[in-house]
């Protein structure tokens, strides 16, 4: 039998096509109204003095490189267990990233290897050696910031990772482009480091078809983000003018338009993807499989994706194929950074250099996963996957 289950769906209202439609009847289709009105959404729902929408989350963290001070050769503590974006962003500026391994049960960084990373690198020497790559360092490079990622919506955790960061001067780049509405400890993710950034692809909690936002409470680095995604145009400069070195990195007026509608329903959205997370748990029980680990310190889950974790020896890629044939979509998440082909060929890394993200990139299998996903699909996926685990 054949099935036909999404692997995932946005959820768009009348409310939304409304919105987008209006824009459409007005002469402003950039830089209109629907842009600051969105933003101005985004720092309500947050609790921020700053929202600086852009066109992608790789857009808004590029930003934050920037606004970090971020030159090249410098070096930036992150994680490997991450989409590639997080990492692509250190080396447009030709700076360097500094992988250490993820925690096993969550998926997101360590904070104890950040920081034993953060004092062996600022001691130098042999101790900082373990810690780098292999190539690609420059001599006397230096440690400037740490880019943790909320994996999954599960908020990293923060509090020993900003207490690295105070004690040696770095600034947090917190990448919570899969986490946005998510809490640590009752704060809202986003916030827990110096600039945050949420994405709105249309897999994600909310969507504006492309698009992302930076959230901070830094009243100069907010000034400067909003130049260099505007061409380098500074508060005060003429449309032919450019203080900075900038890009294109504006988000149009259909998106925001769509956006600043799906934040006034988000808490609805994030409501429907936790019920859809809840029917997974409930239908996932008797498999021979491993499901996402909510920590007692995420105090609100905002759900992204559902991954699970195949036991060591199954074929996950062949597992794949085989729900594929009989159309319930699958896919491996993540694929380890430090593993890809430029990667390796820049930086040296190998295989075996961060153990736990191999085995989670290994083993990880994202199910067919939206708010509009109903509980019957998810009983075809689960017996799907459990008839094909035997």
């Amino acid at each position: 039998m054949k099935f036909r289950v999404p692997m995932s769906s946005p959820d768009i209202t009348e409310k939304e096509r409304e919105a987008v439609l209006r824009v459409l009847s007005t002469r402003h289709l950039s830089m209109g109204p629907e842009y600051r009105a969105f933003e101005q959404a985004i720092e309500e729902y947050v609790g921020v003095k700053h929202a600086i929408a852009v066109n992608s989350g790789t857009a808004g963290l590029h930003l934050c490189i920037r606004a970090a001070g971020i030159e090249p050769g410098d070096l930036v503590i992150t994680t490997p267990f991450s989409f590639m974006a997080s990492s692509n962003v250190i080396l447009f500026e030709q700076a360097v990233p500094v992988f250490v391994d993820a925690d096993p049960m969550t998926g997101n960084i360590d904070p104890v290897q950040v920081a034993q990373a953060a004092a062996d690198i600022n001691e130098g020497g042999e101790a900082a050696k373990k810690w780098l790559p292999r190539k690609g360092v420059q001599a006397g490079a230096k440690l400037k910031a740490i880019l943790p990622l909320d994996i999954f919506g599960q908020p990293a955790d923060m509090d020993p990772i900003r207490e690295v960061a105070e004690q040696y001067g770095l600034k947090i780049i917190e990448d919570s482009c899969e986490a946005i509405g998510a809490t640590y400890k009752g704060r809202k993710a986003g916030l827990l480091g110096d600039y945050g950034v949420f994405a709105f692809y249309p897999n994600k909690q909310m969507t504006t078809a492309e698009g992302g936002v930076v959230v901070t409470n830094d009243d100069e680095a907010a000034s400067l983000m909003r130049a260099l995604r505007n061409q380098g145009r500074a508060e005060g400069d003429t449309w032919l003018e450019h203080s900075y070195l900038g890009y294109n990195y504006r988000m149009h007026e259909l998106s925001a338009a769509l956006g600043r509608v799906q934040v006034a329903r988000l808490d609805e959205l994030l409501d429907q993807r936790e019920k859809v997370a809840q029917y997974y748990e409930k239908h996932l029980a008797k498999l021979p499989v491993e499901t996402i680990n909510v920590v007692e310190d995420t105090t609100r889950m905002s759900w992204f994706v559902y991954v699970v974790r195949v036991e060591n020896g199954v074929d996950r890629d062949k597992l794949i194929r085989k729900m594929g044939e009989v159309g319930v979509p699958a896919r491996p998440y993540f694929a380890p950074i430090h593993l890809q082909a430029f990667m390796v060929e820049r930086f040296g890394f190998e295989l075996g250099d961060y153990p736990v993200t191999e085995d989670l990139g290994r083993r990880g299998l994202a199910l067919p996963f939206s708010g509009v996903m109903t509980e019957e699909q998810v009983i075809i996926v689960s017996e799907v996957l459990g008839e094909l685990l035997g």
